[in-house]
């Protein structure tokens, strides 16, 4: 049940401010030079304060509770769809303890709650999260009046209450509602996995998406719709040898399933490390590098610092970090907890990222 992931999450304030958007239902489509359509193509909010950057999506109906949009944080580094079930079931039936289950199971409100229970992880050892669950099945509309689809009915994990473990402290509702988007399953259910891998393909269409760069002028205090952002469902187009994508084979692993951990080199301050990879729109502000013999009174690299990425598949990339943008720092993973080397949002503002579901592949391609 355990599923960590580099991240800060956002506020209560952040969802309050954002769910003044009303929803609807339609969607936006992007024609492709070889006719193919994809199955639609969606904004996303981008959001930052100080040097924490988020992406949210929104959720504007879950079963037939429509009242109110969530927002999710659109996450490549874990696997599932989680959110509160404050307002979207009666509050009679959520108590301290857990969500009130006669039975194997219960309907209402158009969702499906069982009685399997889990907990999931969040974070890593230094800012740990917890959310405490179940499984259950719902249709779910994604987007808002901007544009929106709606999934049949899927699996998630619909959750009562989070806690940070290092204070103890309950977070509000909705305060950790996740969209994740990764090639595997959830730790929570091997039942769960991406809500992007549920829908109909066919007619040339592969299950997967693809993300555009985003767009670091869009990043504003109070959320800026940005369109075209996430294209779901993935056409002859984007696979070509000429699409510009380096794909990435996937490693299956019983528990969890295939992960988007990539193998890679890490270079910085003329230094080489073997890494396990993982580009996170989770991780909002700081990237880490993994060394099990990081250099001696240097944590946060310097403003200047050059960092390149090689991957086994041939993908290279490098930044330079600065005061406000590409924060990287260097850590044990003994003080961790986790081995990853991961790559923060700031990534995905000069590259893009796909997902090919079907054939378990990752792509990247530098902008």
């Amino acid at each position: 049940m355990t599923k960590f992931y580099y991240g800060y999450f956002k506020t209560y304030a952040v969802g309050l401010g954002l769910m003044a958007l009303i929803s609807s239902c339609s969607k936006e489509t992007a024609p492709t030079p070889s006719g193919v359509q994809p199955i639609a193509t969606l904004g996303l909010y981008e959001k930052d304060s100080s040097v924490y950057k988020s992406v949210y999506i929104p959720i504007s109906r879950v079963g037939t509770q429509s009242s109110a949009t969530y927002y999710s944080i659109f996450d490549t580094g874990s696997s599932g769809m989680t959110i509160d079930a404050y307002g979207l079931i009666p509050a009679a039936m959520i108590t301290s303890s857990g969500i009130q289950v006669a039975g194997d199971s219960v309907n209402v409100n158009g969702i499906t709650i069982t009685n399997k229970t889990a907990i999931l992880f969040y974070g890593n050892s230094l800012n740990e999260r917890n959310e405490y669950g179940n499984l259950a099945y719902a249709q779910i509309t994604i987007g808002d009046r901007n544009g929106s689809i709606t999934t049949r009915r899927i699996p998630f994990f619909l959750y009562y209450k989070v806690v940070n473990v290092a204070t103890g402290i309950i977070q509000q509702p909705h305060s950790n509602d996740i969209f994740g988007v990764g090639p595997g399953c959830s730790f929570a259910s091997n039942a769960i996995a991406s809500p992007l891998s549920y829908f109909t393909t066919g007619n040339g269409v592969v299950s997967g998406f693809k993300l555009a760069k985003f767009s670091n002028a869009g990043f504003s205090l109070n959320g800026t719709y940005v369109r075209n952002l996430l294209t779901i469902g993935l056409v002859p187009d984007d696979l070509s040898s000429s699409s510009g994508f380096i794909m990435h084979p996937l490693t299956f692993y019983p528990y969890g399933g295939y992960s988007p951990d990539i193998a890679a080199t890490v270079t910085y301050n003329n230094t080489t490390t073997l890494a396990a990879v993982l580009f996170d729109t989770g991780a909002s502000a700081v990237s880490i590098i993994e060394s099990t013999n990081p250099p001696p009174n240097l944590k946060s690299l310097p403003p200047n610092t050059n960092v390149t990425i090689n991957t086994v598949s041939g993908f290279s990339y490098s930044y330079t970090t600065a005061a406000a943008d590409d924060l990287t720092q260097v850590d044990d993973p003994s003080n961790t907890g986790d081995p990853r080397t991961i790559f923060s949002i700031d990534f995905f503002t000069e590259n893009q990222y796909l997902i090919n579901y079907d054939t378990h592949q990752l792509g990247l391609k530098k902008d």
